[in-house]
């Protein structure tokens, strides 16, 4: 069996140990590499077997792979090693948002020390239909959905929205479940952590934390694309009016043009 490929989870806490050096590599021996070899190897996502292969998240394996998020810095100019598309999109996140990123591998730290992750079970939407995760990682992905799940925690959400005497609906289309499905709609939203969970912490969720969605548009504030993930009802809502614009001038264009045809 070969060494699984590094997962999102695992390059967010070794990008971390890069930008901490100053973007430099780390050897084999130093303790931070040996202390993240430990903490790699201590994630609940790969098996017994992975965990039996002598060379599994070793030192020396943490190294090389802080040599390749070092060498393939933009602003490295000495030869560069071959890595992966996740590296490199990895690169690009804690590039452009290192302060969220550095949150995000100390939550995920965090989690494994206290042992959290290992008692919650995978999550169904934890990776989307291209076999990827968020780039913050699946652990963190796995700990939002467990969350946004909580029963009580959605029905408080849903009895807060009815005593102000809103309509029950998506707050990013307006899609009412009531209304599409009858009775059988009725009282029923999913709910949503509008800021990362690595951002707002382990704090007790409050219901303003919370946002009321449909199932589609909870799904794709969730889905992640190459070098981003975690989108808020506000950006999800903003992309709708943007695609929404793109194909009316689409349409404006192509029947300006049959019209010079005619």
């Amino acid at each position: 069996m070969r060494s699984p490929v590094w997962t999102e989870d695992e390059l967010v806490l070794a990008g971390a140990l890069v930008v901490r050096n100053g973007w430099r590599e780390l050897r084999t021996g130093d303790p931070e590499v040996e202390e993240l070899s430990e903490l790699l190897r201590a994630l609940p996502l790969h098996g017994s077997e992975a965990l039996a292969l002598p060379g599994f998240r070793s030192p020396d394996s943490v190294s090389r792979k802080t040599t390749d998020f070092a060498t393939n810095y933009p602003p490295y100019t000495g030869g560069r090693t071959r890595c992966g598309e996740p590296t490199r999109r990895m690169i690009t996140a804690f590039t452009e948002r290192e302060n969220e990123m550095l949150q995000a591998a100390q939550a995920i730290a965090g989690g494994v020390g206290s042992g959290e992750f290992h008692l919650l079970p995978p999550q169904p939407d934890e990776v989307d239909d291209a076999g990827s995760t968020a780039i913050e990682g699946r652990l963190l992905v796995r700990r939002a959905l467990v969350r946004e799940r909580d029963p009580k925690l959605r029905k408080r959400k849903i009895q807060q929205i009815q005593s102000m005497g809103r309509a029950l609906q998506c707050e990013v289309c307006d899609f009412d479940f009531a209304r599409v499905y009858g009775r059988l709609g009725v009282d029923y939203i999913e709910v949503h952590h509008v800021t990362p969970l690595h951002v707002a912490g382990t704090r007790e969720t409050r219901l303003s934390d919370l946002a009321c969605l449909c199932a589609n548009c909870h799904r794709m504030c969730h889905r992640s694309s190459p070098g981003e993930s975690w989108r808020t009802p506000d950006a999800l809502r903003d992309l709708i009016r943007g695609s929404a614009r793109s194909v009316a001038s689409g349409a404006h264009a192509a029947s300006t043009s049959d019209s010079y045809r005619v």
